[in-house]
C-alpha cells in the first residue's frame, strides 16, 4: 500500500478552530450542545462567520468531487489539507453570500452533503454517532434498533398507535403478535404502519425511503396511496411515486441487526457510501474507472477500515489521507 500523508500547513487562529468545528461536525460524534456553541461562535462576529463558511466550503468542495474527482485532484487535496489556497474569486464569490452569521448557522442546519448531523438530527429524541447502534424499548412492547448515524423523534402518541418519525438513518421495528398496539413511523412524505410486525425503515441523505418487512405484514401510505408489505418483501417510495414490492435475501437485508455489512455484487461506489456510514470522516472514490467494479462479502461495521485495506489490496489502489478522516481512494 502506497500511502501519503499531507504536511500540516500554518493558518491564522480563528481559521484553526473554525477547522476544529468542521472537523468535530464530521466526527460523527457532535450533540446538540456542540450545535448550540457553534453558532454562538459563529455569531461573535462576521470574521468567524465567514471562517466557519469558508472551512465548510473546503469540506464540502472535497465531496462534491465524489466519484470522479478532476485530474487537478491533489492540487484540491492538498488545499483541503491547509483549509483554503481556493482561487480568490471563488472564495469571494462563495464569501460574498455566505460570509454571514444567519450563513454559518445555515450550514449547521442544512449541512453540505450530509459531511455532518443536521441541527433536526442532533435534537433529536434518539440517535446514534458514527459506527454506533442502539436498542431501546417503548413502551411495553414496541423494540427499535437504531442502526449507525440515526436520528430518531418520539411524537403525541394517538389511540393505540407509537407514532415516530425517522429524521434520517435506518432502524428495525419490532412488535410481538397479539398485541394491540400498533406503531406508525413518518419517514419523508409516508407512514409506515405496523402490528405485530418486524421491519426495517431507511431513509439517507434525503433519498427514496426503503421499507423491508421480515414478519406479518405493514401498511404504507404515501400521498394519496395506500398498500400492504407482506413479509420478505421490500419497496421503495419517494420523488412522488410508490415502488412495487419485491422479494428479498432476509438474512441479508438483517445483516447490519447483528453488526455485519453484506455486499453481494455491489459496485464499489455503492461500498464507499455504506462504508462512509460507519467510519468518521469520508472516503473520496478519486478514480472513475473503479466506480462499477463489484464487491462481494461480509464485514463487520466496527473493522471498516479493515475493509478499506481490502478494497485497496483488490483493486490495486492508493489511498491518500487527509485531515479529519478523509481518504481519497485512486
Amino acid at each position: 500500500m502506497n500511502e501519503k500523508k499531507y504536511q500540516t500547513y500554518e493558518i491564522d487562529p480563528l481559521r484553526r478552530d473554525a477547522v476544529a468545528w468542521v472537523q468535530k461536525l464530521v466526527s460523527g460524534q457532535a450533540t446538540p450542545q456542540d450545535a448550540e456553541a457553534l453558532k454562538r461562535w459563529c455569531a461573535r462576529s462576521s470574521a468567524h462567520a465567514s471562517a466557519f463558511a469558508e472551512a465548510s466550503q473546503v469540506w464540502n468542495e472535497a465531496g462534491q468531487a465524489g466519484l470522479y474527482l478532476a485530474p487537478g485532484a491533489d492540487d484540491r487535496a492538498a488545499m483541503l489539507a491547509r483549509l483554503g489556497r481556493s482561487s480568490v474569486a471563488t472564495r469571494r464569490a462563495f464569501l460574498g453570500g455566505l460570509a454571514t452569521t444567519a450563513a454559518a448557522a445555515y450550514a449547521v442546519v442544512h449541512p453540505p452533503l450530509g459531511l455532518w448531523p443536521s441541527f433536526s438530527e442532533l435534537a433529536a429524541d434518539y440517535r446514534t454517532v458514527t459506527g454506533e447502534q442502539r436498542h431501546i424499548m417503548l413502551a411495553d412492547h414496541v423494540s427499535v434498533r437504531l442502526n449507525t448515524q440515526t436520528s430518531i423523534s418520539r411524537q403525541p402518541s394517538k389511540g393505540d398507535a407509537e407514532h415516530l418519525e425517522l429524521i434520517s438513518g435506518e432502524a428495525s421495528f419490532t412488535m410481538p403478535q397479539g398485541v394491540r398496539q400498533s406503531i406508525v413511523v413518518t419517514a419523508a412524505n409516508g407512514r409506515t404502519v405496523g402490528s405485530g410486525a418486524r421491519f426495517d425503515v431507511r431513509y439517507l441523505d434525503g433519498k427514496a425511503v426503503c421499507v423491508t418487512c421480515f414478519e406479518g405484514s405493514v401498511q404504507i401510505e404515501y400521498r394519496a396511496t395506500t398498500t400492504q408489505l407482506a413479509a420478505g418483501r421490500q419497496l421503495r417510495y419517494g420523488e412522488d411515486s410508490l415502488g412495487r414490492a419485491s422479494a428479498i435475501d432476509p438474512e441479508a437485508e438483517a445483516a447490519w441487526h447483528d453488526g455485519i455489512v453484506v455486499f453481494q455484487a455491489t459496485p464499489l461506489s455503492e461500498v464507499v457510501e455504506e462504508i462512509n456510514r460507519y467510519r468518521p470522516g469520508r472516503i473520496i472514490l478519486a478514480n472513475a474507472a473503479l466506480a462499477q467494479q463489484p464487491v462481494s462479502g461480509r464485514f463487520r461495521i466496527d473493522q471498516m477500515d479493515t475493509i478499506l485495506a481490502r478494497l485497496q489490496q483488490a483493486f490495486n489502489a492508493e489511498a491518500q489521507t487527509l485531515p479529519g478522516g478523509i481518504v481519497l481512494l485512486s
